[in-house]
């Protein structure tokens, strides 16, 4: 296994992929790549600086640092709506193609087999498959949503670069069982009555942040520094045993 690296991890997610039919997924994947390309060419991720990971359904891909945040993040609030919006007014509603997108840090490591390993990596994950960031898209008019870790956000968004509106995030409670952990989504929380309202609580302590609207929803603990506070675990993205998506 390769000595870990730090990386930017960037993930996409298609809604709803496995109520589709097998010429509708495969559709479905030529327009997820076609977007995740555009994304990162709009960046200025240079094909060098990023790799690649097929589940499917999901794209993941490892940034090199060198690639700046800021541009990033900025590019997928903007250029990624833009260019699934093009993608979709073409194609009917049941047809179109929405995404969950999580944008983390971490250390990851490529095993003999070519699957990354990194308990940082499963975190992303995490965020990415959980309920309450599918309802928020739910619970949306706009064809994806965007999820950044703790550490990308005390990192980079809280400080608000050109283009980039850091009241235009929500604080998430991420709940687990070796703790609550934190995260942040771009737009306004759900509804009163929706899915994500129902299961938002107040932070309390120090650390609370009255002025976010804050929902719960399960992961792994994720440290502030982009860390995990548990032991490695391995993720092994060339198969996986999870439920239909909704």
């Amino acid at each position: 296994m390769t000595d870990p690296v730090y990386r930017t991890i960037l993930l996409f997610d298609i809604e709803q992929y496995g109520s589709r039919d097998d010429v509708e997924q495969a559709f479905l994947r030529r327009v997820l790549y076609d977007v995740v390309d555009a994304t990162l060419l709009d960046a200025a991720v240079d094909e060098t600086a990023r790799l690649r990971a097929d589940r499917g359904d999901s794209v993941m891909e490892l940034i090199d640092t060198a690639v700046p945040v800021p541009a990033l993040i900025k590019t997928l609030l903007t250029e990624t709506p833009a260019l699934l919006h093009n993608k979709n007014r073409l194609l009917a509603t049941s047809a179109r193609m929405r995404l969950r997108i999580v944008l983390s840090s971490g250390y990851v490591a490529v095993d003999e087999l070519d699957g990354w390993v990194g308990s940082d990596l499963n975190h992303a994950v995490r965020l990415l498959d959980s309920d309450p960031l599918r309802d928020a898209l739910k619970q949306r008019e706009s064809d994806c949503v965007l999820c950044v870790s703790e550490g990308v956000y005390q990192g980079v968004v809280r400080h608000g670069p050109l283009g980039v509106r850091p009241e235009e995030f929500h604080r998430v409670t991420v709940g687990t069982k070796e703790g609550p952990t934190v995260a942040w989504v771009h737009g306004e929380p759900g509804a009163p009555g929706s899915p994500g309202a129902s299961a938002g609580a107040a932070v309390s302590g120090p650390d609370a942040a009255p002025q976010h609207n804050e929902v719960h929803f399960g992961g792994d603990q994720y440290g502030q520094a982009g860390g995990t506070h548990y032991g490695d675990q391995h993720f092994d993205f060339t198969g996986r045993a999870r439920d239909e998506r909704r």
